[in-house]
C-alpha cells in the first residue's frame, strides 16, 4: 500500500527550464490530496523551499542529497549532518585545483566560490558542470575514502554532470527513511520517482519506484514503472497511470 511519495526535482518535477509544468503541478496536487508528498533532491535548501511552496507541500522536505531535512512551512532546517572539516576541506581544495564550479551548503546558506566558504563545517559539496568522463574521474579519486558518500548525477538544465559529496551513510534513501519515520510510514509504503544515479538508493529502498524516460538504463532497470520524459510530463503520467490507480 502506498502511503507517501518522494519525488526527485531536476529531471522529474522540473525540466531544463527549471519550471513545473501545469500538468505536473496538477498531478502532484492530486497525489498530495491522498498522502504526504516530499521532494528529495541534491539541490540546496532555498531551491527545495521555493518549489515545495509552489506545490503547496507541508511535509518535511529533503535537500542536499539526504543530508538536510527542511520544514517548508517555517522555512528552516530541522535536521542535518556534516561532511566533517577534514573531508570538506579536501573536497573543496580538490575542486579549486581543478578549476571546477561547485556549490557548498552550510548552516547559513550556500557558497559557490572558495572565498565564500565561511568554514569547513559543510553539509554537502557538489562539483558542477563536468563532462561525464571528468565526473567519473573525480568520483573515482575519492573511491578509497570511506568517510564520504560520493555519487554522480546528470544536470538536466545543461546536460553536464555533477558529483555530490555527503557524509558516509547519507543519501536519498536515508533521507527518505528519516522523513518516513516522522510520518510513521516505512519505505516499503513509499513511492519514489527519479531520473539519475543519485536516485538509485531511494528507488531501491522504497517499495514502489518510478524512473523517468531519460534516466540511464541502470536506473530504469531497478524500478517498477518507467514514465515518459520530463518534457512529456512523465511524472504526471506516472502519478495518474501508476500511483493513483493503486490507492
Amino acid at each position: 500500500m502506498i502511503l507517501a511519495a518522494t519525488l526527485d526535482l531536476d529531471g522529474t518535477i522540473i525540466g531544463p527550464d527549471e519550471k513545473i509544468s501545469p500538468a505536473v503541478k496538477e498531478a502532484i496536487a492530486r497525489l498530495a490530496g491522498h498522502m504526504p508528498v516530499f521532494i528529495a533532491t541534491g539541490r540546496e535548501p532555498d531551491d527545495v523551499l521555493r518549489y515545495s511552496r509552489e506545490l503547496g507541500l507541508t511535509t518535511p522536505q529533503i535537500s542536499d542529497g539526504g543530508a538536510n531535512i527542511l520544514d517548508p512551512v517555517r522555512g528552516v532546517s530541522v535536521w542535518s549532518t556534516r561532511l566533517g572539516p577534514a573531508n570538506a576541506e579536501m573536497v573543496v581544495t580538490k575542486l579549486r585545483e581543478m578549476g571546477s564550479a561547485f556549490v557548498a551548503t552550510h548552516a547559513s546558506g550556500t557558497a559557490s566560490t572558495f572565498d565564500d566558504v565561511p568554514n569547513w563545517d559543510l553539509i554537502r559539496v557538489s562539483a558542477l558542470d563536468m563532462s561525464e568522463a571528468t565526473a567519473n574521474a573525480l568520483a573515482e579519486s575519492f573511491h578509497g575514502n570511506k568517510q564520504m558518500h560520493v555519487i554522480k548525477a546528470i544536470l538536466p538544465y545543461n546536460g553536464l554532470w555533477a558529483v555530490d559529496f555527503t557524509m558516509a551513510g547519507v543519501d536519498k534513501a536515508t533521507g527518505v527513511a528519516r522523513v518516513g519515520k516522522t510520518l510513521g510510514v516505512k519505505p516499503a509504503n513509499i513511492v519514489a520517482a527519479g531520473d539519475s544515479y543519485n536516485d538509485l538508493p531511494m528507488l531501491e529502498a522504497c517499495g514502489f519506484s518510478i524512473a523517468m524516460g531519460a534516466a540511464p538504463e541502470a536506473v530504469k532497470a531497478v524500478v517498477d514503472f518507467v514514465a515518459p520524459t520530463v518534457e512529456d510530463d512523465g511524472l504526471a503520467v506516472a502519478i495518474d497511470n501508476y500511483v493513483l490507480p493503486q490507492l
